[in-house]
């Protein structure tokens, strides 16, 4: 089973000059739910190298047990230091991707045709896709027969009360949420901060950072 991780290296939150990344709990909770099912696993982003990290989601308050494992991990460490270009990916080596989210892939993963070109390939060779809390954002410009990916299709993502608590609202480049009404989605959503996870046919699609774990395992199920 081989699993491919796309994450952002956009480091930059809009024009309010604070950085920004992937988030990181939404990194290591799949990984691990992954590694341990004996999945292969393979991380690439737009630049290649160490994607950035939103500080924010490396509160010494709210480590996970994901994240401390991650941080006393000299394996995923260095894997994560060596993401490969996502231009160099092919989908004919993976069985699956998975997006995590931050804000990072908002500005960046959006409208990178590698990344928009991936995901098609791997929904039209009959492949799930999945994607957690801001990531359905790389969902926008994707198209399966036509129409865009997510229309018709049971989805969620980040809320736009959440974005609202994190005050980022006027920040992103668009609210998830509304996106994905826009393009025709079913959006659902639970409420704010809980784990909340949905799978409509090959798409998987998770609220929050708290859903990175179970969006992982009804992924595994999928496969």
């Amino acid at each position: 089973m081989k699993i491919l991780m796309v994450l952002t290296s956009h480091d930059k939150l809009g024009n309010t000059g604070e950085p920004t990344g992937f988030w990181l709990e939404e990194f290591a909770a799949p990984y691990y739910v992954f590694t341990e099912a004996g999945a292969e696993v393979t991380l690439a982003s737009p630049k290649g190298g160490q994607p950035p990290i939103d500080p924010k989601s490396d509160d010494p308050a709210g480590q996970t047990e994901a994240m401390i494992r991650f941080k006393n991990d000299p394996v995923a460490k260095k894997a994560l230091a060596n993401t490969i270009r996502l231009s160099d990916i092919k989908a004919d080596g993976f069985d699956t991707v998975f997006y995590p989210g931050g804000h990072g892939p908002m500005w960046d993963l959006v409208d990178d045709r590698h990344s928009i070109s991936l995901i098609e390939r791997f929904y039209n060779a009959g492949k799930p896709v999945a994607a957690v809390c801001h990531a359905p954002a790389v969902l926008k410009n994707v198209t399966y027969q036509g129409q865009p990916i997510v229309k018709g299709k049971r989805v969620t993502g980040f809320t736009n009360s959440e974005e609202e608590a994190v005050q980022l609202t006027k920040v992103v480049p668009f609210l998830v949420e509304d996106e994905l009404k826009r393009l025709g989605g079913l959006y659902e959503k639970a409420a704010d901060w809980a784990d909340f996870t949905i799978v409509d046919g090959r798409l998987i699609t998770g609220q929050n950072p708290s859903s990175s774990g179970s969006a992982a395992r009804e992924l595994l199920k999928l496969l």
